[in-house]
């Protein structure tokens, strides 16, 4: 390549970069230029430009400079609402929120009061945490929903509403469930039987019943099981009193034949059982092996079961 073409390819890249840094500081100045300007309706203008466009962040940024200069006018609960409807678009749900609680605040009667205190209370069920995480915002918005429909009772957005309940209740669930579960999963039986009984206390609908008093049955089978002999027989009469539970609400769970076994296992210990060993199919045989081997891997858990 001669010195000529070098030095055409060099030209025509400096100029490429100097085009480029031409248009792009002009195109930021002249957004710039209207948010520090004082000029309301070239922002108001703008600012629909942009939210029209799905520009939303660049929107709520010009509806947030203008509240200051349209407080007071007409104009106000326009530009407010549409301030927090952008940061709802953005995504920025902590942000919208407050946008609408204000909103909501100074202008009660507004033409925008009913659908902002929907997205209000849409922004704190988008702001809620997965159910291992603190669910304090969970609580915050499930009050805020049940406000929203006492106050409200013919809302378009009931069924939303209630769906969002029912979301938000299910989670709380199935945080107690798997919280109690972990209990279980660490072989504290005693534990884990007292947890599983409060979750019931607590709310007796639990989505996760059946399980749960199967797991409440479980318990009490294995804290039994592991416990010193002395105590054995009040702890496997506790097992078939949980037993009896299970099976009179679930009588057709699958968990049914896997407490069957426990049922007439309990029973042989009690002396109650007359059957004979061969009685035992394979998965019953299975599970007293089973159980051999953790009773030997597990030295501590008897002491600790007592």
């Amino acid at each position: 390549m001669n010195i000529m073409m070098i030095l055409k390819r060099s030209s025509f890249v400096l100029s490429a970069v100097l085009l480029t840094a031409l248009i792009f500081p002009s195109c930021k100045s002249e957004y710039e230029a209207l948010i520090n300007s004082n000029d309301v309706e070239k922002q108001y203008a703008a600012a629909f430009q942009y939210f029209n466009a799905g520009k939303f962040q660049k929107a709520a940024t010009l509806f947030q400079n203008m509240s200051v200069l349209t407080n007071g006018t007409s104009r106000d609960d326009t530009v407010q609402f549409y301030w927090g409807l952008s940061n709802y678009r953005y995504k920025d749900y902590y942000t919208a929120e407050t946008n609408f609680t204000n909103f909501l605040q100074n202008y009660p009667r507004s033409p925008f009061a009913d659908e902002a205190s929907f997205l209000r209370i849409d922004c704190l069920y988008r702001s809620t945490l997965r159910y291992e995480l603190d669910q304090t915002p969970t609580y915050n918005a499930m009050n805020a929903i049940s406000q929203y429909l006492i106050e409200n009772p013919n809302t378009s957005h009931g069924a939303i509403c209630r769906q969002m309940l029912k979301e938000l209740n299910d989670r709380l669930d199935k945080k107690a469930f798997e919280n109690a579960k972990l209990y279980y999963k660490m072989e504290q039986y005693k534990a884990s039987r007292v947890a599983f009984r409060n979750i019931l206390k607590d709310d007796s609908e639990n989505i996760y019943r059946e399980d749960i008093l199967y797991y409440i049955a479980m318990s009490s089978y294995k804290y039994a099981q592991l416990s010193v002999e002395a105590k054995q027989r009040e702890r496997y009469l506790t097992f078939i009193d949980d037993y009896y539970n299970f099976i009179g609400e679930n009588p057709d769970s699958p968990y049914k034949r896997e407490l069957d076994v426990l049922y007439r296992r309990s029973q042989r210990a009690l002396g109650y059982y007359s059957g004979a060993d061969e009685e035992l199919n394979e998965k019953e045989k299975d599970f007293i092996r089973e159980r051999r081997k953790l009773l030997k891997q597990s030295p501590d858990s008897t002491s600790y079961n007592q």
